[in-house]
């Protein structure tokens, strides 16, 4: 580890000149309330391995305990960690979706060819009424990813009517038909996936003038000439892939005007870099390994930073959110398992990645509205493993549940000094923080410290912020690895954090080395 002056911008954290066992901050209640929004802890859920198939939805004849087909234990672990969003049916996979095909008779629906992930049968079994019924279950809002890539405008149109029309309509009628009499809440439409890639490899100027052409038949309510419509859901443009700040220009110049958020996928990969990702493992890494990966995961500022200063400019007064709705880590896939399907381990280190980007997502919530990780279950930073009928919650998991008490708090402004890491490819700080003020009128802290050896004594102070007894949980262990297997014991899980003292408006912090630490003050 070595000290030397850094400013991460924007983000309130300062990294100067420290000593590893003497660091300083204060934290304050801000000129402006800045809400952080729930939405940042959304989950993503693709038809892609064994994400729906298996972790999701096992039919309503299987022996694992079920509700409607749905599994009963990924729902009760959902829940524990407050899901308030989750996108939905890709990823790639939503560029080839025909909404159809998910309606209906499941034993009269048509088996596809999911030709984006292994070329797998699709038996369409999960389609939009499971889905809703899902959401519904885990207590979450729908954000629903329609074709644009290889459909017509026509085709959403249609799929938005079947959910949403309180009418006598055709649409809405077939809706009753298949089981469903109220229309569903969908608060989300996302208009197009990653249309710069795997969703029609078009350029922005293309893209924007086919967004324009599918937003004037979004009919969003009392958008379109005071007409008085079903729907009235936040339409999202596909955005940018990591620093790709040209197409955030493009396509916010040419259609911000119909639109409500623009999206950005940022993934943290070995290197950084796409052809390097399948020469790490999730498992088995070394020190070098470790920051690699904490390095890449703290790029997620600067990769903020640069977008915003884009949509600051053509979007002042921040109307349009941005939705980092892909992120997390993407490793090699697990040694036997089919390589298509992206299946991972999960262990400290990605629950570190969380945590950091946690607290860089709560600094930017002016402009960040939601964040959705990739994904839910069984694929890349999964949240939840399956095998079988058993389950584990994975170290991300805990990560999130800790995290709950940031959702829809008030952003508390902090200033703090942290010592700084070098790895292979550049710096980052050795610890983060974040704070805020709960619903319940706590003071919530969040805390990182990356270092696999140094642990930190941090000294805050509370400024116009009242409080005489502090509580805390810890996500640590000896192992940097550790992780949880479906069906055995399980290693990692929070444990009570007593490192702290308060006396007056001082708070002190015994940071551990490699921990995420989650506090309340009352």
């Amino acid at each position: 580890m070595k000290f030397k002056y850094s400013l991460i911008a924007a983000a309130g954290l300062f990294c100067t000149t420290a000593t590893a066992d003497d660091l300083q901050g204060t934290v304050s209640k801000n000129d402006i309330d800045v809400k952080i929004s729930k939405n940042i802890y959304g989950q993503f859920a693709e038809h892609l391995g064994n994400s729906i198939y298996e972790g999701i939805w096992v039919g309503k004849d299987s022996d694992i305990p079920n509700t409607r087909g749905i599994r009963s234990d990924v729902v009760a672990a959902l829940k524990e960690i407050k899901v308030p969003v989750v996108r939905w049916p890709g990823g790639c996979f939503a560029d080839e979706y025909d909404w159809r095909d998910g309606i209906g008779d499941p034993q009269t629906r048509p088996m596809r060819k999911n030709n984006w992930w292994g070329g797998t049968p699709e038996p369409n079994s999960f389609g939009t009424h499971e889905f809703f019924d899902f959401a519904e279950q885990i207590g979450a809002d729908a954000y629903v990813s329609v074709n644009v890539a290889s459909s017509t405008p026509m085709a959403m149109r249609e799929w938005i009517e079947y959910m949403t029309s309180t009418g006598n309509d055709d649409l809405a009628q077939e809706r009753r038909k298949n089981g469903r009499d109220e229309p569903f809440d969908l608060k989300f439409v996302g208009i197009g996936n990653e249309s710069w890639g795997c969703g029609g490899f078009m350029t922005p100027e293309y893209y924007a003038n086919r967004y324009r052409r599918f937003a004037s038949f979004f009919h969003k309510n009392g958008s379109n000439f005071h007409m008085n419509n079903d729907n009235k859901a936040v339409r999202v443009a596909s955005g940018a892939n990591n620093l790709d700040t040209n197409w955030t220009d493009t396509v916010m110049t040419s259609a911000g005007s119909v639109m409500d958020a623009i999206s950005l996928h940022f993934y943290t990969l070995h290197k950084g870099n796409w052809p390097e990702r399948d020469k790490a493992a999730a498992t088995g890494f070394n020190e070098t390994q470790w920051n690699g990966i904490l390095y890449q995961a703290s790029r997620m500022e600067d990769v903020l930073n640069q977008h915003e200063a884009v949509m600051d400019r053509i979007d002042p007064e921040k109307r349009i959110s941005l939705y980092v709705d892909e992120w997390g880590t993407w490793y090699a896939p697990e040694k036997g398992t089919n390589p298509a399907f992206l299946y991972q381990q999960n262990t400290l280190r990605d629950a570190l990645v969380a945590g950091i980007t946690f607290n860089i997502f709560h600094q930017h919530a002016d402009r960040v509205g939601m964040a959705n990780i990739a994904q839910a279950v069984n694929v890349l930073q999964a949240m939840i493993l399956t095998d079988g009928a058993d389950m584990a919650k994975t170290p991300t998991f805990y990560a999130f549940r800790m995290f709950t008490p940031f959702q829809e708090s008030t952003r508390l402004d902090t200033r703090f000094t942290s010592p700084v890491i070098s790895s292979e490819e550049g710096d980052y700080p050795a610890a983060t923080l974040s704070a805020a003020t709960t619903k319940q009128n706590e003071t919530v802290i969040g805390l990182t410290n990356a270092s696999l050896s140094e642990s930190h004594t941090i000294t805050l102070s509370l400024k116009d912020i009242k409080g005489s007894s502090v509580s805390g949980e810890i996500l640590t262990h000896s192992v940097p690895d550790a992780h949880n297997v479906p069906g055995e014991q399980e290693q990692v899980a929070p444990a009570p954090f007593n490192g702290t003292k308060i006396k007056g408006d001082q708070l002190t912090i015994e940071l551990p080395a490699k921990s995420v630490v989650v506090l309340k003050v009352k």
